[in-house]
């Protein structure tokens, strides 16, 4: 059985819905496959919307 999909869509798609989708990601990742875009993407992402663990 395929996963439902969760799309998170905003504008730039460089910060907020990059960060949303991770935490949703962590949270129900093994239920919920999850994505998101912009409807005008930003060229690149927000430095502190990047998380990396260590």
């Amino acid at each position: 059985m395929q996963k439902p999909l969760i799309l998170i869509l905003c504008t730039g798609n460089s910060c907020r819905s990059q960060m949303a989708e991770g935490i949703l990601r962590r949270v129900a990742g093994d239920i919920v496959e999850v994505q998101s875009a912009g409807s005008n993407p930003a060229q690149f992402v927000h430095p502190k919307a990047i998380f990396t663990a260590t």
